[in-house]
């Protein structure tokens, strides 16, 4: 399971938490909800950080794939790079 599912379905699951830790006290659904989010999103600043930080390394891996992507591709259409002699589709 990704890291960013993981963390994810641990953000629902705190709000979920805190929801049902409110539901008996007597106050308004809205502002019920309301702090369950200011709740739960304190509570995972600290509970869920290991899976905060897996999840920020996968996505500057795949930002930096993305961007090497890029380049190789830009350089591919600037004809700056050097075409694989043994490249089955080339024609020749």
């Amino acid at each position: 399971m990704s890291a960013a599912v993981k963390y994810t379905l641990g953000r629902i699951g705190l709000f979920v938490v805190v929801v049902l830790a409110l539901w008996p006290v007597d106050m308004n659904v809205f502002l019920k909800l309301m702090l369950a989010l200011a709740f739960s999103a304190a509570a995972s600043f600290f509970l869920l950080r290991g899976w905060r930080d897996e999840m920020a390394e996968e996505m500057a891996l795949a930002a930096e794939r993305r961007r090497a992507e890029k380049e190789r591709l830009r350089s591919a259409l600037a004809g700056d790079d050097q075409p694989d002699q043994a490249d089955p589709h080339r024609e020749g």
